[in-house]
Order: structure tokens, then sequence, then C-alpha cells
């Protein structure tokens, strides 16, 4: 152990060169626009159409994906439990718990 560290870094019994030593491959999930960063892009753009409508008491129109995929629902969101991720959202005298996770879309009408 003692020659190793007196040798430098090595891996495997090899000394690595500079040339040698490989980048992280940045794939598309890295790339703004697509992938992870446009996930995120498009989860914040739906949280905060998400409070619009809470604070401004505005209709808001969500898609769903999943289970229900392409369902839409029109409504007002009367409540957002940022600690489970749901939102109450309200039409008529009806009203659903909805996983904010769960929405593929969300606009203001």
């Amino acid at each position: 152990m003692g020659k190793q560290l007196e040798e430098g870094p090595e891996e495997g019994g090899r000394i690595m060169l500079k040339d040698q030593v490989q980048e992280p491959c940045r794939d598309e999930r890295d790339m703004p626009g697509t992938g992870i960063q446009a996930a995120q892009h498009k989860l914040k753009e739906i949280e905060q159409t998400l409070a619009v409508s809470l604070r401004n008491h505005k209709r808001v129109t969500v898609v769903l994906h999943g289970p229900a995929e392409g369902r839409q629902i029109s409504g007002f969101v009367t409540s957002i439990h940022t600690h489970s991720r749901e939102i109450k959202l309200q039409w008529a005298e009806e009203w659903k718990w909805i996983q904010v996770d769960d929405i593929a879309e969300a606009y203001i009408l």
C-alpha cells in the first residue's frame, strides 16, 4: 500500500495519463431544451399556472397523463398541498384531488 501512495494516481496497477482519462459523456438529457431539463421546465410552468389559478381565482384546464391520459378537467384550484404534491380542483359542486405529477399540461382559459 505504501508503494502505491509513493508512485502517484493509479488505476488497477496502471498509471493513468491525462489523454487516457475520458470526459463523462453528455447525452441529450443534459442538453437545454431536451430530456430532463425540458421536463423540469414544463413542470415549473405547470406549477406556476396552478399557483396563478389559486391566487387569482382563474379557471384552469389540466390535461392528465398516465392511466387517464388525454383527459381534460377544467375548474378552479382551491388548495395546493406542496408536501404531497397535489391540488384540489373544483368545478360546479364537485371537486377532485389531483397529483401534480399526473398533469401533462395546464393552462388558464
